[in-house]
């Protein structure tokens, strides 16, 4: 086999790299539950010992942590006074919850593919699914604390007025589903913008519903905000106005079913709006970073947990516009546009 040297290093580059990526994420994990991230932010520049003063935590594994995070270009480190900060783009991604790109839930959900990788493993020999029901807990709060970034800074202002006429109707006073709504954080983002509608988030995990609840009523929203245990083919049918499934259609064994039944539980004039992570329909298309991210969420979430449920179509979390099209058009779901995109999602429209 003739190897060639040149690329042979560019490829052990790109694996060093990753290498160094996958052990930081735990370190990510860490700064972000330790608050290391944002009192960096809001206090830096600072030392090891000032940080680990700041936050209540051991000098000597701050230093360590604090080298790490330098070393990954995380945090700046200035050598004349051995004092560490971060720049206003780094406290975006790490230390700001509410900035439009924060990234620091990301250990979260990176730590949950590690510790269930030996039931993904099992499965690859199986062919069974794992479902959410036996995913680590921190696959849950993970999951919604990164999607809250998106939901928060598009969903009331760019993706609900994409859609034909809803927001006329939720300003008057629409009924709404929230299919697979998790924590209820799309569901709460939509019922605080809009106070004269009345929300039901649906979800068949038990565990996520009993967060959402609680929510809820933390956000005092309890009166118009409801949120029950069912399934995406057995959600009660009131004549929604609208429904929403927000990255996880793809997650459903059945989603041809989930449409079929969408298509019978909304009104007549009703609209459908699927949030999908964003893909091309060509494979190779998705040769990308964002392809890449959604191709491993894909593997080792999306497609276990479609594959154990009944049907099992496993979709992925790549799908691609084409693929959903026909999915919903099977549920009766027949008028179907590309309503916005972002880098990260796919806002379609289906209406009967």
């Amino acid at each position: 086999m003739d190897v060639d040297t040149d690329r042979l290093n560019s490829f052990m580059g790109k694996m060093i790299g990753d290498v160094g990526a996958a052990m930081n994420a735990s370190l990510m994990l860490l700064g972000d539950k330790l608050g290391l991230y944002r009192a960096l932010a809001k206090s830096g520049p600072m030392n090891s010992a000032e940080l680990a003063k700041a936050t209540g935590t051991a000098e000597r594994y701050v230093r360590e942590w604090l080298s790490a995070q330098a070393a990954s270009g995380y945090v700046e480190y200035d050598p004349a006074t051995n004092q560490f900060s971060m720049l206003p783009e780094q406290a975006l991604a790490l230390a700001d919850e509410d900035s439009p790109v924060f990234l620091g839930a990301v250990g979260h959900l990176v730590s949950a593919t590690f510790l269930d990788e030996p039931k993904i493993t099992d499965a690859f020999r199986s062919g069974k699914g794992v479902g959410w029901n036996r995913r680590s807990e921190c696959l849950f709060c993970g999951t919604a604390r990164f999607f809250r970034t998106g939901y928060k800074h598009h969903l009331v202002q760019e993706w609900l007025p994409a859609l034909d006429g809803v927001v006329a109707k939720l300003e008057r006073g629409a009924t709404v589903a929230d299919i697979g709504c998790g924590h209820g954080v799309s569901t709460l983002l939509m019922a605080k913008a809009f106070p004269n509608s009345t929300f039901y988030g649906f979800d068949y995990h038990d565990g996520s519903i009993a967060t959402a609840r609680e929510a809820a009523r933390t956000e005092e929203l309890s009166d118009r905000v409801h949120f029950e245990v069912h399934s995406a083919k057995s959600f009660p049918k009131r004549g929604y106005d609208l429904v929403c499934f927000f990255d996880c259609l793809h997650d459903m064994g059945d989603p041809v079913g989930a449409m079929k039944h969408t298509r019978e539980a909304m009104a007549d004039d009703g609209t459908c709006m699927l949030i999908e992570p964003f893909a091309h329909d060509r494979l190779q298309d998705n040769f990308n970073p964002v392809g890449r991210v959604y191709y491993a969420a894909s593997t080792m979430v999306c497609t276990p947990a479609s594959l154990d449920q009944e049907v099992g179509l496993a979709l992925g979390a790549q799908a691609g516009e084409a693929r959903l099209r026909d999915v919903a058009r099977q549920g009766g779901l027949t008028r179907f546009r590309r309503a916005a995109e972002t880098p990260f999602n796919l806002i379609l429209e289906a209406r009967p």
